[in-house]
């Protein structure tokens, strides 16, 4: 049987992707207790890099948040291998890490954010609330817009 937020996910219309491995010397899930961490992921799909840029230059704000977004599917999809495949075990996202690549002077990184955090809250509810850096960053890997890191509390 589908669980609980496998099917808020499809009524969301989100098909979560494999999750790749790393790609250096880390590991995408560190489990602690009932913690986990999740390594930084990027804005990528099965076709690639998407939201190559610098906010504020290259790309928008609205673009920024897509790709705010399209990070927290990855981090969903992490974080469902770390549970064994069972999102039902997601307890509370705790914290999210939100990097821009902006330009100097930048000061709308809360609203690039928005797309991991909103994302969040839509497929955990309250669960989804949580604690949130939004920094902005002189680059980042391959150039992409935005990074987002995340820790999870799971059963």
């Amino acid at each position: 049987m589908t669980g609980r937020i496998e099917a808020r996910l499809k009524d969301l219309g989100i098909e979560l992707p494999v999750p790749p491995a790393p790609v250096a010397s880390y590991v995408a899930a560190v489990k602690s207790g009932s913690t986990v961490f999740l390594s930084g992921q990027i804005p990528v799909t099965t076709e690639g890099l998407k939201y190559v840029g610098i906010v504020g230059q290259d790309l928008s704000v609205e673009d920024g948040r897509a790709a705010a977004r399209l990070c927290a599917i990855n981090l969903i999809a992490q974080i469902k291998a770390a549970c064994d495949g069972d999102l039902d075990r997601v307890k509370r996202c705790v914290k999210l890490g939100v990097f821009v690549n902006a330009i100097p002077g930048f000061g709308q990184h809360p609203e690039v954010a928005n797309g991991a955090s909103d994302l969040m809250v839509e497929v955990f509810g309250d669960a989804g609330k949580h604690t949130r850096a939004a920094v902005g960053a002189g680059s980042l890997p391959r150039n992409v817009a935005v990074e987002v890191e995340a820790v999870f509390e799971v059963a």
